[in-house]
């Protein structure tokens, strides 16, 4: 098929190397792994940063081929200029109204969006194929796939290929996560406002506002006939993986990471934090800032150390307008200095200009005069804005890439989680590690300008964030420890490349 075509970016340039021992390969053949990462950002830019490690450990006479479709291919292709072993291969959009999250309008959208992805199967499948013919019969070394990539399990061995799925999140939050989409226990107790967990510690518990709309839906429509959820179907395909690797760091999980290790039979291996290099628009897919860089740099430069309150709720979310005004009347009572990236408020669609209204009156315009607070529209520079010394904290809808990027740079977190798996990263944050303080739950929490502006006060000002920032500076020192040489996320990649190239001998063996 003509829409199968493989875009591979050389350069002479060549990233460092390491002393892998050489894989012994037939002359006239190429071993390869492929990786097939999810065209959501949350999962793109860990899945690539890892692609990129992977290469610059420069495994011999192994290609890694990075499946994605044409669009997300011209806008990630850049960042491997540097980068000979990877190479593109094209697969046909499975949505025929975006190739990726970054132009839905509503989190539904979304959901749809991954539901369509299984679509995918089929024509997998036949791109699996055609690499194996044009790599001399020889089938992939391994797939690495996204975790919601699951039905690729069973055409990596149905190929005799390993599989190992990358996950963009950590176990303790995906363990919470897959019990209740597995289980959906909050239909047995329609009333109960804590929830036991199957098949995970009986200490372990939530409360009902830390369920997502969509798994309360879930519940609410079960009966016996009805199948699977997506999500449940994702965590039972992967169970059948051959391993798997978390983008996380041993000292944030380490016993999570052993409860998996243990209930799945698997090895698994922590090699994060997976962070980009900078925020230039090609690090991040394409995504041009609302303030560049410098100008960051230069307002937050006007302010004291650890005095600046940073805002943003990802790439994916917003709040709804009640919420939004209550919480920028809450800021603007806390005195406190902040820069607040802004998305249109839910319900509105993304690439509208932003409205006034939705603010209190004159509120962009007095935070100018005053110096207190910068607002930027869609997107911001948030590599470069954390590592700045003048920011002091980090109001976060609790994602996964937001919270490593803000613990490797010591940042403590104020936790608004909107939905999915956040709920349980902002409670691992507060309740296991010490750095967080949740200030709300999900789009329909009650929000009140005075609360906002107590807890934010309490963070930039009070005792309570003094002990969360030593924490997080602790944690901090922590992570830079574990990419170091000798270091646990170093050893982690290193363990399983060399469990990569035994696979790939036993594979020679058996041709």
């Amino acid at each position: 098929m003509d829409t199968f075509v493989t875009k591979v970016k050389t350069t002479t340039e060549s990233p460092s190397s390491s002393s892998i021992p050489s894989l012994q390969v037939p002359s006239s053949s190429s071993r390869y792994v492929v990786l097939f990462p999810f065209p959501a950002q949350g999962h793109l830019n860990p899945f690539l940063d890892f692609a990129r490690k992977l290469a610059s450990r420069r495994i011999p006479d192994v290609l890694i081929k990075i499946i994605s479709t044409p669009d997300n291919i011209q806008k990630l292709s850049p960042r491997f200029l540097a980068y000979p072993t990877i190479e593109f291969v094209e697969l046909p959009p499975f949505n025929e109204n975006a190739e990726n999250t970054d132009s839905l309008s509503s989190l539904s959208a979304v959901a749809k969006f991954y539901h369509s992805s299984e679509s995918l199967k089929p024509s997998f499948i036949l791109l699996i194929s055609q690499l194996i013919q044009s790599n001399g019969g020889n089938p992939p070394i391994c797939i690495i796939s996204d975790m919601f990539l699951g039905f690729t399990v069973e055409v990596a061995h149905s190929f005799g290929s390993r599989h190992v799925p990358l996950y963009t999140s950590g176990p303790y939050a995906m363990s919470i996560y897959n019990s209740i989409w597995t289980h959906l226990p909050h239909r047995h107790t329609p009333t109960a406002d804590v929830l036991t967990l199957p098949g995970l510690p009986p200490n372990l518990t939530i409360h009902r506002n830390q369920l997502s709309q969509n798994m309360i839906k879930a519940a609410s429509s079960y009966t016996q006939d009805s199948p699977p959820t997506f999500a449940a179907r994702q965590a039972g395909y992967c169970k059948n993986s051959d391993a798997g690797i978390w983008n996380t760091v041993d000292v944030l999980e380490k016993y999570w990471l052993q409860h998996w290790e243990s209930s799945s039979g698997r090895p698994v291996w922590a090699i994060g934090p997976l962070l980009p290099i900078s925020s230039n628009e090609n690090e991040r897919g394409g995504k041009v800032p609302g303030m560049s860089p410098r100008e960051c740099a230069e307002w937050l430069s006007l302010h004291p150390a650890k005095s600046v309150l940073y805002v943003s709720f990802g790439s994916q979310n917003s709040i709804p307008v009640d919420q939004m005004m209550e919480f920028a009347k809450g800021l603007e009572k806390s005195e406190q200095r902040f820069i607040w990236v802004l998305r249109n408020p839910t319900g509105f669609e993304v690439g509208d200009e932003f409205r006034s209204e939705w603010l209190p009156h004159g509120f962009e315009e007095r935070m100018r005069q005053k110096g207190k607070g910068l607002l930027v529209k869609n997107w911001c520079p948030q590599i470069e804005i954390l590592s700045h010394e003048s920011t002091g904290a980090f109001l976060s809808h609790c994602g996964w890439n937001s919270i490593l990027e803000s613990l490797s740079n010591g940042i403590l977190i104020i936790g608004w989680p909107l939905g999915s798996e956040q709920y349980y990263n902002s409670k691992l944050l507060e309740e296991e590690l010490g750095v967080c303080l949740e200030l709300a739950r999900g789009f329909d929490a009650h929000i009140n300008c005075e609360d906002v502006a107590e807890t934010v006060r309490l963070v930039m000002e009070g005792e309570k964030g003094v002990e969360m920032r030593k924490k997080a500076e602790d944690l901090s020192e922590e992570m830079k420890k574990a990419l170091m040489d000798n270091g646990s996320s170093v050893q982690a990649l290193d363990d399983f490349i060399k469990t990569l190239m035994m696979w790939g001998e036993e594979d020679i063996k058996h041709c």
